[in-house]
């Protein structure tokens, strides 16, 4: 240890001992790729011509954002964290970064994405946005997640608004259109996490996180899974009644949707204990979303480039 180490010690100020990569780690980088490409979506599909640079701005600021979110989650669910074996290996569970250093990350990165997004891009994104952070930091992370099983349910409301940020992005309001893409994760969001709860029941036990399994049993939770599917299955069709999706496009949603209702009928049938299914569902359902908006990204670009013609 050096003289300057020794002298630091001595007067109770410690190093930090974090890198890059457990920075980088607090972003919780792989929510934060669903919620810029979702955004991203959402900013292509809307009408008219947005300048490229301000898109990229847009797209950056709303990354920061959601990183910021994911920071400040952490932060506050450390505790918590410590005790599941999917998230105890995180940096502040683990002591690569000090409570402290996650928080102030955290909150210089909202103000930078939220000002960013606001003076550059438009006053309403940056207003949604500072709002997702918001819902999810305080009123998911804070107040739903240890309160009630109906945390994922509402809470879901954050991961949905990705896409109308980046809607309200590139046209300075919200639409009809937007609204059914948030529709989409929103409704998506419950099955999703309640097939990773009931494989990890354990974990939410012992961190004493009220999930639908641990309160309202796994036969109530694999009917609720169920309903669900079959309410998101035609909300997932909609961007084709509504105009602003093909045929094709029409046609995927709905293959995508016979295959998420399988996959939670699976899940409802399945003896008790018998978490294949459930991991198996909590599988596609990754792949359901990312295939339902990357279809729609696709039909976009080739309906633009044929009326160019």
């Amino acid at each position: 240890m050096s003289t300057r180490e020794s002298r630091l010690e001595d007067t109770g100020i410690r190093l930090s001992e974090a890198t890059a990569a457990d920075f980088f780690a607090l972003l919780k980088p792989r929510v934060m790729a669903l919620a810029v490409f979702t955004a991203f979506v959402g900013l292509m599909t809307a009408p008219g011509a947005m300048n490229p640079v301000i898109a990229v701005i847009a797209i950056a600021a709303i990354a920061i954002g959601a990183g910021a979110a994911g920071a400040l989650n952490m932060w506050y669910d450390a505790d918590i964290d410590a005790l599941m074996s999917r998230t105890a290996k995180r940096p502040v569970p683990t002591g690569r970064v000090t409570p402290g250093e996650a928080l102030g990350f955290g909150l210089v990165l909202s103000a930078l994405s939220v000002m960013t997004l606001g003076v550059l891009v438009g006053w309403l994104a940056a207003s949604l946005l500072a709002f997702t952070i918001f819902f999810y930091v305080v009123i998911y992370t804070m107040w739903l997640k240890r309160s009630t099983p109906q945390n994922i349910v509402i809470g879901g409301a954050a991961g949905a608004l990705p896409p109308v940020i980046g809607w309200a992005a590139a046209t300075g309001a919200v639409g009809i259109e937007s609204s059914i893409l948030f529709l989409i994760i929103f409704l998506w969001t419950p099955p999703h996490f309640w097939a990773l709860a009931l494989f990890k029941v354990g974990d939410y036990a012992a961190a004493g996180i009220p999930m639908m399994p641990n309160v309202a049993g796994e036969a109530s939770t694999r009917r609720q899974i169920f309903a669900y599917a079959l309410i998101l299955a035609p909300i997932g069709v909609l961007p084709w009644p509504f105009g602003f999706a093909s045929g094709f496009y029409g046609a995927v949603a709905t293959a995508l949707g016979i295959g998420f209702i399988w996959h939670a009928w699976k899940v409802l049938a399945a003896p008790d204990k018998e978490m294949r299914p459930a991991k198996a569902l909590f599988a596609f359902s990754i792949a359901y979303l990312f295939a339902i908006f990357a279809t729609l990204l696709a039909d976009t670009i080739v309906a633009r480039a044929v009326g160019s013609f």
